[in-house]
């Protein structure tokens, strides 16, 4: 194996979607991530319910198709599509369904107990800056925010983003490894639809180049990490970070642009 196909197995796992009953994709033990773990759970006829205890581990869920009952820290709840619910640490955690469904599940480390937290994705309208869109020419993109400033929460933050057809996201290049580590899982990408992820400290050498597809995981411990859609199709992520410090470093929109792609300055007005 090359020491370029080494490096992208290393960031990439790839169709994280496709196994039936509740997968451990990523985890701190078979990754580079220090604090992130992602599982999914695919449930059906064959495979209608997964149990699972998360020991000192918050943890986000979040509905991607069909109607998924979870009962976790003294409540039972039901999630529709982009539904998604906060588990707190030491939790015997059930999903069921009747029919079919696709969640993904987000965990990191975490040492202090908060809340069982809903949030109903109908909802979002109605809470400042959870619902927006972003991004100029050939950069435009839709985010919504699941469990961000909406929630108490220690390290996790959670949040699922799309791009127009043929445009980038993760624009201008950015990173935020000294606060916050990152998994990107590409979903609602059917084909042919695909992507291109580059992951990079020095363009002249980047760490990673990749298609990306449905399902794909990539790690971003660190790095600016832009992407884009082929023409044609959008490009679809979620995106979930585990911040270094608990709460402390638990902050989105706080990070470095790669200094060729600030924006420039406002001009300054008259002096009086």
């Amino acid at each position: 194996m090359s020491e370029q196909a080494r490096a992208t197995e290393q960031k990439v796992f790839r169709q994280t979607h496709l196994r039936p009953g509740r997968h451990v994709a990523v985890s701190p033990e078979n990754s580079s991530m220090r604090h992130l773990a992602y599982a999914r759970i695919r449930l059906d006829a064959s495979t209608p319910s997964v149990s699972f205890r998360n020991a000192r581990r918050e943890t986000g869920l979040i509905c991607l198709s069909g109607r998924v009952a979870v009962k976790a820290a003294g409540r039972e709840t039901e999630l529709g599509r982009y539904d998604a619910m906060y588990v707190p640490r030491g939790a015997d955690i059930e999903a069921f369904c009747s029919d079919a469904a696709d969640v993904a599940e987000f965990s990191c480390d975490v040492e202090g107990d908060y809340p069982a937290t809903v949030v109903r994705y109908a909802e979002l309208d109605q809470q400042p800056g959870m619902k927006f869109s972003t991004g100029g020419p050939g950069a435009s993109r839709q985010v919504r925010t699941l469990l961000g400033k909406n929630i108490a929460a220690g390290p996790l933050l959670l949040r699922w983003e799309r791009s127009d057809p043929a445009n980038w996201t993760s624009w201008p290049p950015h990173e935020h490894a000294k606060m916050l580590e990152e998994i990107y899982v590409y979903f609602e990408m059917p084909a042919p639809a695909y992507g291109i992820q580059l992951v990079y400290t020095n363009t002249q050498d980047p760490e990673l180049v990749t298609v990306v597809r449905d399902g794909d995981a990539v790690l971003l411990p660190g790095g600016y990490h832009p992407n884009v859609s082929v023409p044609g199709h959008r490009i679809a992520f979620l995106w979930a970070m585990a911040a270094h410090r608990e709460v402390e470093d638990r902050q989105y929109g706080v990070f470095n642009v790669q200094p060729e792609f600030k924006p420039p300055a406002p001009a300054e007005g008259p002096s009086r």
